[in-house]
């Protein structure tokens, strides 16, 4: 990730999947405006991917890109502590 960006934890819901990872926004740009703005596929980073309705057990992980037309919607999470 470019060291000007910041890590910004976000959960990140498909039809199927929903997946906690990190996003790399500049700094004072918001996550709506990123959104807008991105191309076809979204970078995660540390992801964890679930598929919905199942038991939470975790199916993926690490570095995935995201087709920017399968998300329904994007939420903004505090840092796991």
């Amino acid at each position: 990730m470019d060291p000007r960006m910041d890590a910004t934890r976000v959960a990140i819901y498909t039809r199927d999947f929903r997946i906690v990872g990190f996003i790399g926004l500049m700094p004072g740009v918001r996550l709506t405006d990123y959104m807008v703005e991105t191309k076809s596929f979204i970078a995660v980073s540390d992801a964890e991917v679930s598929a919905l309705g199942g038991d939470g057990r975790i199916i993926e992980k690490g570095f995935i890109d995201v087709n920017r037309d399968t998300i329904q919607f994007v939420k903004p999470l505090p840092e796991a502590g």
